[in-house]
């Protein structure tokens, strides 16, 4: 127990609320509303559904169930969620607040590895134990609902997305995702929507499958991964360190790899177009904007001074097409076809050894990378803006993922360009004129900072001697040729002329390019969901027949990977599940014989799949023959911006909010990822028809936050927790060495001892005072510190609110007969402003006036049974328990959620006196009351006959009163 924990002595009255009492009743109350399934909400079709009354569908970011359980940073989004979900139905919405578990993950399957448990299991056992502890804190979720990302019955559906990604393609012309069996009949018909190599009359069936698996929403390319052997799985960039694992410091690998993708970039315009019509934070959506990266340019063809191989020019996008008379040498990245034709031809040894090390490289690593380093191929470009001559160089900072893997390099315009340039002496040719301030900063010793002339004419002889590459906007300059000048002409017209000229010669094409790159979604592990996918001898690809679905994991004798330099996912161990035949794959006979033996894919999906749509099986978690149901998903998805019940059928976007979920609370490390992924899905079901909305989640709110305090050494190396003692107030010192520490805030982590258990917490407490203290340590967006000595203030105040009603010694009721009017008129401001204040999740200034409220009753005699019923239905958001207590003394019908907010007397909350200041020459000398209507001659005359005021006037000559009414009274005297 810490030193400010409440204690309990033996003699204390036996209805005093201690954390043994709010044990009891908060046990109590939650067993009644899990009996009672208070907060269970009906579906259309149910008996019990209502249409008439609006819909509020709220969620919380799925958890994933780790084995350590829940630290008091994770229930502070799920509190807030839980209070307005409460704080609806008191408003008379209909509710949709559910809870999952997003249980594919690599823990587990690593878990399983080392001890050769199956991950279902642990994976259960920490579900189990999540719950327990969600349960513990009220959450008024609706259980009915609960699912796992790992039930095949879940599964299913994900699999049944993936076969809607692989059936459908994206018909550029409508700018939406529409099933492939449309383009194969407008092929059959002689139409092109699709640019084609050939007439489709005259292709192959092998040609013609290709043509049609290149047009598909989710196709399996080549793709270059990390592959470390030792853990037996791909990596991700961000998990491989100078070459090696993070996890393990094994040696990582880079392998060509056939992987599934999704054409997630098809979708680029309208997600980033459609985060104009959703209320999120400003900083995600433009986190997602930067990460889609779209880029308005050019692509330009140069061709080169001999082909080799089948590469006779290089083709490179670029956002500034009007420096191309400034391209001086050309870089392609080490995977470029161009690299790969010289290799298999007479390249040097030391573009060989080169090439071998970079492409062994992590894209992060070579962006980070700020060594240039690089390796002229001994291959010349022709510009085709002046034709020169200029050499193509291979290096590490240009990768294949952006553009087509080669750029011109206008060392002039770009810094990375500028730094090879200067590190390998290579030609800097300005054609872009800098503003005076930039010659100015910028100009080496004997060139005139205070002619612009001068400086500029010495920066177009040797620009290197400046230092840096000016890469702002500006005007072209030694950019012209017999048939086109862009000389002078500002950077948008540059642009736009050069670009004209390179379509009129067919050099080139206006071109937008996106960061954003095509989603790769296999995983070579275990613990994910199969793909409905199997392969015949030729290695052609077919879909699992929905009438098969799911196809599910085998057990594995054990869980290890075969150590291989070649990726082999886990999944290929259990060869009697992976050879089989067409018809035991469930492949439809008109598609593949059944006795044509196939295997089935061994990759498996990433742990983004399930978390991409599990919204949306929360709205008809029980259905077998649906994703949901039609009618049961418009009516939670589809939200009427004027808040009336939905009787629509279809999506209007005058009429309705872009987005289904109506608020989506979770952390801001999601701000990217999962919700960029979720919306892809969304749409692409959108296209379908499967889903009523564009965007899936309408509001989207980032809680802060909760930090624990550590210790820093003087070297800011950090100490855990369990190894410091404290020698007195902030002084602290480290047990071993007997140096002194300081306090310090940061995240929680288990190496540094400072996670805090909220079983710990809610034993000491109670579970209304934790949600009370998480919601008042500040406002929900921030970070803030958890300090278990603040917590008492919390734990006191539901104490006063317990005692201003409950007697100790009987537990009964002590309420007071005669309303008191100062009392009644602060309950009024104390339910509005908490209304307003939830409906903003300013929880901590509501709780304030709760607080408040509180205080007030309790030094003015206390409350009537009508005015507690009101303060009990105000209190139940944030603390259900006490509430439902309270509601129950009072002799009403449990549950209290199942009641009304209480309405409040707009004349309660304008003042029938207020305070004005009254200054005397600018200075604030005293306050008067006055009556709320009175006028300016009321005011004046009161300020001048009030005793403070008129004995600092005494010997004064009053010259002036300035009364603003309401606001302030100003006497000139002298």
């Amino acid at each position: 127990m810490t030193s400010s924990s409440p204690t309990t002595a033996t003699d204390a009255p036996p209805f005093r609320y201690t954390a043994q009492l709010a044990d009891a009743l908060e046990q109590r109350w939650q067993q009644w509303w899990d009996e009672h399934e208070t907060f269970r909400v009906a579906n259309p079709g149910d008996p019990d559904f209502d249409g008439t009354a609006p819909k509020f569908y709220c969620l919380d970011m799925f958890p994933y169930p780790s084995g350590a359980g829940l630290h008091v940073g994770h229930p502070e989004g799920y509190t807030a969620t839980d209070i307005i979900c409460r704080y609806k139905r008191l408003l008379g919405f209909r509710v949709l607040h559910p809870m999952g578990w997003d249980a594919f993950g690599l823990p587990a399957e690593q878990y399983a590895i080392q001890t050769g448990v199956h991950p279902a299991e642990t994976t259960r056992t920490a579900i189990d134990n999540f719950r327990r502890q969600l349960k513990r804190f009220g959450f008024s979720y609706d259980w009915a609902r609960e699912f796992a990302t790992i039930d095949p019955e879940y599964y299913r559906w994900t699999q049944w997305i993936f076969l809607q990604a692989y059936n459908a393609w994206y018909d550029r012309d409508a700018q939406q995702a529409r099933p492939i069996q449309t383009l194969i009949d407008a092929l059959e018909r002689g139409d092109a929507p699709i640019s084609l190599d050939a007439p489709w009359t005259s292709m192959s069936a092998d040609e013609r499958r290709t043509c049609i698996n290149d047009q598909r929403l989710a196709y399996l390319a080549e793709q270059t991964v990390n592959w470390c052997p030792q853990l037996g799985t791909v990596l991700a960039n961000e998990e491989v360190i100078d070459g090696r694992s993070e996890r393990g410091g094994y040696p990582v690998l880079r392998k060509p790899l056939k992987q599934w993708m999704f054409r997630i970039t098809a979708f680029a315009d309208r997600l980033l177009a459609d985060l104009d019509h959703v209320k999120w934070p400003d900083s995600t959506r433009t986190m997602q904007a930067e990460w889609i990266g779209r880029s308005e340019g050019a692509e330009i063809v140069f061709q080169l001074a001999e082909a080799h191989g089948d590469v006779d020019s290089l083709r490179v996008f670029t956002t500034r097409p009007d420096t191309v008379f400034g391209a001086t040498f050309m870089v392609v990245a080490p995977e470029h076809p161009l690299v790969d034709a010289l290799l298999n031809g007479d390249a040097g040894a030391d573009v060989r050894d080169y090439v071998l090390a970079a492409r062994n490289r992590s894209d992060i690593e070579r962006m980070e990378s700020k060594e240039k380093t690089g390796v002229a191929l001994g291959v010349d470009a022709i510009n085709p803006a002046n034709g020169e001559r200029i050499a193509v160089w291979v290096a590490d900072y240009v990768l294949m993922g952006y553009g087509h893997g080669a750029i011109m390099a206008v060392p002039a315009g770009d810094d990375r360009d500028f730094e090879f340039a200067v590190e390998f002496n290579l030609p800097v040719v300005p054609v872009v004129r800098p503003d005076d301030e930039w010659l100015r900063t910028n100009a080496p010793d004997g060139v005139p900072t205070d002619d612009a002339d001068a400086m500029c004419a010495a920066y177009i002889t040797d620009a290197k001697s400046f230092g840096a590459a000016f890469t702002a906007v500006g005007v072209a300059m030694n950019s012209a040729n017999d048939a086109v000048s862009l000389d002078g002409l500002d950077t948008p017209n540059a642009k736009r002329t050069i670009i004209d000229w390179l379509e009129s010669t067919h050099q080139g094409e206006r071109t937008v390019n996106y960061r954003l790159r095509d989603w790769l979604f296999s995983r070579q592990r275990y613990w994910g969901e199969p793909f409905p996918i199997v392969y015949d001898a030729e290695g052609n690809h077919y879909p699992i027949d929905d009438s098969a679905l799911p196809v599910t994991l085998p057990d594995l004798a054990d869980y290890k990977p075969a150590v291989s330099d070649d990726p082999a996912p886990l999944l290929a161990k259990a060869t009697d599940w992976v050879s089989l035949t067409a018809g035991e794959a469930g492949v439809d006979a008109d598609v593949l014989p059944p006795d044509a033996p196939v295997t089935r894919e061994t990759n498996t999906m990433p742990g983004w799949a399930g978390s991409c749509w599990y919204y949306l099986r929360y709205c008809d978690p029980h259905n077998d023959k649906y994703l949901i149901g039609p009618s049961v998903e418009r009516e939670w998805m589809l939200s009427r911006k004027d808040g009336a019940p939905n009787t629509d059928t279809t999506f209007d976007p005058d009429v309705h909010h872009t987005g289904g979920v109506d608020l989506y609370v979770g952390g801001a490390e999601h701000a990217v990822l999962h919700l960029l992924y979720a919306r892809f899905w969304h749409k692409m079901l959108f296209d379908l028809g499967h889903v009523s909305t564009p965007e899936p989640f309408g509001r989207l709110f980032h809680q802060g936050m909760i930090t624990s305090y550590a210790y820093q050494r003087p070297d800011k190396s950090l100490v855990p927790v369990d190894e410091v003692d404290e020698r007195g107030e902030e002084s602290f010192v480290e047990r071993a060495t007997g140096e002194a520490v300081t306090q310090v805030v940061a995240k929680m982590s288990k190496s540094l001892k400072n996670v805090i258990n909220p079983d710990d917490v809610i034993a000491e407490y109670g579970a209304d005072t934790f949600r009370l203290y998480e919601m008042y340590m500040g406002p929900l967006e921030a970070t803030k510190p958890w300090n278990t000595r603040d917590i008492i203030g919390n734990y006191r105040f539901l104490q006063r609110a317990w005692r201003l009603v409950i007697d100790e010694d009987s537990g009964d009721l002590t309420l007071s007969d005669t309303p008191n009017e100062d009392t009644e008129k602060l309950l009024h401001r104390t339910i509005d402003k908490v209304g307003t204040d939830i409906e903003r999740l300013a929880f901590n200034t509501a709780i304030a006036a709760l607080i408040e409220f509180v205080n007030h009753a309790t030094s003015s005699g206390g409350l009537t049974a009508d005015q507690l019923e009101r303060f009990a239905i105000v209190l139940s958001p944030f603390a259900p328990h006490m509430g439902e207590e309270l509601w129950a003394k009072l002799g009403r019908a449990a549950p209290i959620a199942h009641t009304s907010w209480p309405t409040v007397d707009p004349a309660m909350l304008v003042d029938d006196e207020i305070v004005m200041p009254v200054q005397i020459m600018g200075k604030v000398r005293g306050k008067i009351n006055v009556s709320a209507d009175a006028d300016a001659a009321t005011i004046e005359k009161l300020a001048l006959a009030d005793e403070q005021i008129s004995g600092q006037l005494e010997g004064k000559t009053v010259r002036k009163v300035i009364v603003v009414p309401g606001k302030i009274v100003n006497i000139v005297a002298n």
